[in-house]
């Protein structure tokens, strides 16, 4: 068995959200903090994509930040190829790290420098790493880039204000394509744009994905996309995975009750005669999460343990990781 690409082990992130000190002296609060991601582990193959889903706020998008190093872990480790991230950040192999791992982030519309072209724009890594030396490389190769993304090249004279939020988005591909790394990060790529975009984008990344061979971690709150994308797909709630299972097994056979909620509540377009459920409840506060089983509040199947005592996230069948008394104790049919 070949080692994963990326490996993230006990992964914690808090924010310290205090109001100033003079408003908490007058006032006689204490500090107050919000644990963003909280114990989240998880292994990506080579040439795999993992999906994380869940609802907004959950801590996919604190996660995906994690791994680039945009933000430093309150605990855990980031693997990638072997080497901890916040090692290799922090040492002279960062600049080499950084063109083998990049992220395509959520908004096309604020990603893009508005006072740039295009060209400036995907040329700026090339620039960084001195991946091409050159006026006429440059553009050369930045042509090619956007070609890959169905792009025109001659679009490199444009600025973003002159695209599309879809051709944007493949402006964001484009750059982040451009250090040819072996790692996507991908936060919710499609989210801001319609539905036929969205499936030509993600066409175009499962494409590139074949072609060269590259690993995701794909952010998303849409199941369809992420039924269409994913190998393996995370279910992340209040900060923790609570159901890590393959794509075509989580699907057919969700376990916790949280996933059954959200698959639940697909509008069933096949006409099967399938009840429609609503998702039941609200995302409790982060800066007063509930005792044991954050989901506890909403799951018809809680009990006294599930109140009192937080579940790990263990092997349940066929490679399935479930965080749930219910289904450990066979309370889950």
């Amino acid at each position: 068995m070949s080692t994963p690409l990326v490996q993230v082990q006990d992964l914690a992130k808090v924010f310290d959200v205090s109001p100033p000190w003079l408003n908490r002296v007058v006032e006689r609060k204490p500090k107050a903090f919000v644990h963003a991601v909280d114990g989240v582990s998880f292994a990506i193959e080579r040439g795999q994509t993992l999906a994380l889903v869940g609802e907004s706020g959950c801590g996919k998008s604190t996660v995906a930040r994690l791994l680039v190093g945009l933000y430093g872990a309150t605990r855990g480790s980031v693997s990638f190829d072997g080497e901890d991230i916040a090692k290799t950040l922090a040492g002279p192999g960062a600049l080499k790290l950084r063109r083998r791992m990049q992220m395509i982030f959520q908004d096309p519309y604020a990603s893009l420098n508005p006072r740039w072209t295009v060209q400036d724009i995907v040329a700026e890594p090339l620039r960084e790493h001195g991946l091409v030396q050159g006026a006429q490389s440059l553009r050369t190769r930045v042509g090619e880039l956007l070609s890959a993304v169905g792009l025109n090249p001659a679009d490199a004279a444009k600025f973003p204000h002159q695209f599309s939020g879809g051709q944007r988005q493949r402006i964001s591909i484009a750059r982040a394509l451009a250090t040819q790394p072996e790692f996507l990060v991908c936060d919710e790529p499609t989210s801001a744009l319609d539905v036929s975009v969205q499936a030509q984008v993600l066409n175009i990344m499962k494409d590139l994905q074949r072609q060269q061979g590259l690993t995701y971690l794909f952010i998303s709150h849409n199941l369809a996309v992420v039924r269409h994308v994913a190998d393996q797909v995370g279910v992340m709630y209040l900060g923790r995975i609570v159901e890590l299972a393959d794509k075509a097994e989580l699907f057919a056979r969700p376990r916790h009750p949280y996933t059954r909620m959200l698959l639940d509540a697909i509008p069933d377009i096949h006409m099967s005669g399938r009840a429609r459920t609503p998702v039941q409840g609200e995302v409790p506060n982060p800066l007063n999460p509930p005792s044991g089983c954050s989901f506890h509040p909403r799951c018809p199947l809680a009990n006294e343990r599930c109140r009192s005592e937080r579940p790990a996230l263990l092997d349940s069948f066929k490679g399935v990781r479930v965080a749930c008394h219910a289904v450990a104790e066979g309370r889950a049919g």
